[in-house]
């Protein structure tokens, strides 16, 4: 499958294509293509008091599909040019959490809805203690996000992606990676 055509149809801080596409057996075909750039998604656990830090923020495009604006998830952002993941992860940690992250535990890479979006998620758990909470959290300065810095247990956390009651895809997916690499915490 290769591009054979591509208009950008908006420029903002979405960046939407239409692309037409041709596939190996000669046929073609019209997608749009969304693109806002690569991010991180991290879910910091504190080991000994086997809880996580998560963040509940209003989200316009869940009202907008009937369901509450407030969105629990964790603690996730953009990777701003010339930085890497990792970085951009420690960031997005002291800025949403106010959480000064040592280790960072790598998940992988992921594409949430490859059917229309080219952003790739770097997924990250992150060990940490109390000593390592050392600011407030809830947001870049001029970002207007509104986010609740929530501490949740893990096994609260369990119940609820068992009860399909996590809708953060992100979320859902490093508690689960949490639960198969350290049980114990469960």
């Amino acid at each position: 499958m290769d591009i054979v055509e591509r208009h950008k149809v908006w420029d903002g801080y979405l960046k939407l294509w239409r692309v037409r596409i041709s596939f190996a057996d000669g046929g073609e075909a019209w997608r749009e293509v969304e693109h806002h750039g690569d991010s991180v998604s991290i879910l910091p656990y504190d080991p000994t008091r086997r809880l996580a830090l998560t963040v509940r923020l209003p989200r316009a495009p869940m009202l907008f599909l009937g369901e509450s604006e407030l969105s629990e998830e964790a603690c996730a952002g953009m990777i701003d040019a010339g930085e890497t993941a990792e970085a951009a992860a420690r960031r997005e940690a002291m800025e949403e959490l106010g959480l000064r992250l040592g280790e960072l535990e790598p998940v992988g890479r992921a594409a949430p809805s490859p059917g229309v979006s080219a952003q790739r998620v770097n997924l990250f758990l992150a060990p940490w203690s109390a000593p390592d909470r050392v600011a407030a959290g809830g947001g870049a300065d001029g970002e207007d996000e509104r986010i609740e810095v929530l501490e949740r247990p893990l096994a609260d956390l369990a119940r609820a992606a068992d009860a399909s009651a996590i809708g953060d895809l992100c979320l859902f997916s490093l508690v689960m990676a949490l639960r198969l690499r350290r049980p114990d915490l469960f």
